[in-house]
């Protein structure tokens, strides 16, 4: 279906209008101009039925049909031209001629069709005009010298055919312009949503890592103390009779490993505070930062150990543990009865906070699962420090036999050995565990140095 600049305004809805008409409007508007098209052409019948010597009713009735063709000039604007054409010679069609070459300009038609119909039709007009200007010099009704004949053809050729070929491909190139306009305004909603929606997903995914990075750190922190002060507490139960002086010794213990954990507790909750209260902005956008920047503070929280109260202002910064802390580590687990042996291998140097609190944390979750799973086994932990990597490995032999009231049945979540996969995995590095022919366990990390 063919359209033209009327229906530029707004997108009319489909199944509006009747039959090929997009609105009601625009039929009550073809219907009008056909019928003052019909009644010009039947006016005009009764002329050219005179001078052609047919009856009256005959140039009326061919006059009206002709005219009534306008009513499809959104449906087939070629048809109309061509009609308009044909009745020029029998000075009929002024209105149909005008109107049905605006339309035509102002379709989605080749070029070269509206050129070529718009060139008939003024080739059509100067040659009808000729003849009629000629006819009327020979008769004596016009008076003027013989310049008044190609003057008055081509001035009148021109008037009929220009107005409406130029106002058509305006109103055409406008209405066009409009639509690309509001396709592209529709294609820029389209993307903006689409890009809402990612970021909604993209939000989405960065809280799920923050959430597994934040479970991961609490694990860390939290699980190894508690594993020791279960330990001690068994201990402590199964000497506080036999040995007051050891049960003493091990409640002390146990109250330390509590004190260190609350306080490790503390400094992430702390920071857990500070980092809801930070503002965001309004609308999707402000949603999404809400969202993301307290998750993401509080990962990298998690990592330093940031201690701040809630006025704000910062009290100290904890950092991370590190390397340097593992003998503190292995001392806390010989002192639950472990027999731990460390050997060092190359130079011992810094490396970046993430990667040495990656390797502390492998070391911490091992140790916690040879107290959780293989209690009294005597474990090695080796640590070598290469040109471009750091390598840790924590191998415990086969638990000695023990009596089940002396040991602690600690809970398992499972987690650990994920835990520390995720850590190694993220810095470049490779992660394996698994048991070793002797009965034991061993878990194995190598972290790259520039990571």
């Amino acid at each position: 279906m063919t359209t033209t600049g009327e229906d530029h305004a707004e997108a009319p809805p489909p199944g509006a209008g009747p039959w090929w008409w997009g609105r009601l409007r625009s039929a009550v508007l073809d219907v009008g101009l056909g019928v003052a098209s019909a009644v010009e052409c039947g006016a005009e019948g009764v002329r050219f039925a005179r001078e052609a010597g047919i009856p009256e009713a005959a140039g009326v009735v061919f006059g009206v049909l002709a005219g009534s063709v306008l009513v499809l000039r959104r449906r087939w604007p070629i048809a109309v031209v061509l009609v308009s054409i044909a009745v020029m010679p029998a000075q009929m069609g002024f209105l149909m001629g005008i109107v049905g070459l605006y339309t035509l300009a102002a379709s989605e038609l080749p070029r070269r069709i509206i050129a070529s119909l718009a060139g008939m039709s003024f080739v059509g007009t100067l040659i009808v005009t000729f003849v009629w200007v000629r006819q009327d010099v020979a008769r004596g009704t016009l008076t003027f010298g013989d310049w008044v004949i190609p003057f008055a053809s081509v001035t009148t050729a021109v008037g009929v055919t220009a107005p409406p070929l130029l106002l058509g491909l305006y109103v055409g190139a406008r209405r066009r312009l409009m639509e690309s306009l509001r396709e592209r305004a529709d294609s820029l909603e389209r993307e903006l949503q689409l890009l809402a929606e990612r970021a909604e997903e993209r939000a989405e995914w960065a809280r799920g890592e923050e959430r597994t990075r934040i479970a991961r750190e609490m694990h860390d922190v939290v699980a190894h103390r508690v594993s020791l002060m279960v330990v001690h507490a068994a201990a402590l139960q199964a000497v506080a009779r036999k040995d007051p002086e050891k049960a003493v010794k091990n409640a002390a213990l146990v109250g330390d490993m509590g004190r260190q954990a609350l306080t490790e507790l503390r400094e992430m909750l702390g920071v857990l505070r500070s980092a809801g209260g930070t503002g965001g902005g309004a609308g999707r956008g402000g949603m999404v930062q809400q969202a993301v920047v307290p998750l993401a503070a509080v990962g990298a929280a998690a990592a330093a150990a940031a201690d701040r109260e809630r006025g704000g202002q910062d009290e100290g910064v904890a950092e991370g543990p590190c390397l340097s802390e593992l003998d503190e580590l292995i001392g806390q687990s010989a002192a639950a009865g472990m027999v731990v042996d460390l050997s060092v291998e190359g130079d011992s140097r810094s490396y970046a906070r993430e990667i040495e609190q990656t390797a502390f944390r492998v070391v911490q979750e091992a140790l916690t699962n040879v107290h959780k799973h293989a209690a009294g086994a005597k474990t090695h932990v080796r640590l070598a420090h290469r040109v471009t990597e750091i390598a840790m490995q924590v191998e415990n032999e086969p638990p000695p036999e023990v009596s089940s009231e002396s040991s602690a049945r600690l809970p398992s979540g499972g987690n650990g050995l994920v835990g520390m996969k995720e850590r190694v995995v993220a810095l470049g590095g490779v992660f394996v565990s698994g048991p070793t022919d002797a009965g034991g366990f061993r878990v194995s990390a190598v972290i790259p140095a520039a990571a």
